[in-house]
């Protein structure tokens, strides 16, 4: 018995659309990409900024971090640092506790090489 045929149907441009979108990136534009995707590719730090992004006020300090990530507060203090040297976070101390909060538009350059289109990406994932 001859193996059952799939359907098939011709590939447009559009299916094979790269991942970024607008102009090419220059070696100087891929680097700093690079060096963004490379911060954000930690899950607890795509967890922090997170985290931090669904606060009421948009702020948290390593206590009201360590509980929820169920990471030891040094480990989540590097993470904090990581963040803020890289231009994510910006931090202000307040007495004896640093509080942590995105710093506006850090993300931008990363969303529009990525193309922000708030179209599905694989795996029901949204993009903006």
């Amino acid at each position: 018995m001859p193996p059952e045929e799939l359907p098939t149907r011709r590939l447009t441009v559009l299916d094979c659309a790269p991942l970024l979108s607008g102009t090419p990136l220059d070696e100087a534009g891929a680097d700093r990409l690079a060096a963004a995707l490379r911060v954000l590719a930690e899950p607890a730090r795509l967890r922090i900024v997170s985290l931090i992004q669904a606060q009421p006020d948009r702020e948290a300090c390593v206590c009201h971090l360590t509980e929820v990530l169920g990471l030891s507060q040094p480990t989540v203090s590097h993470h904090l640092r990581v963040l803020f040297e890289s231009g994510v976070l910006a931090r202000e101390r307040r007495a004896n506790w640093v509080y942590y909060r995105m710093v506006p538009g850090a993300l931008a350059e990363l969303r529009q090489a990525l193309g922000e289109s708030g179209q599905p990406l694989a795996g029901g994932v949204t993009r903006g």
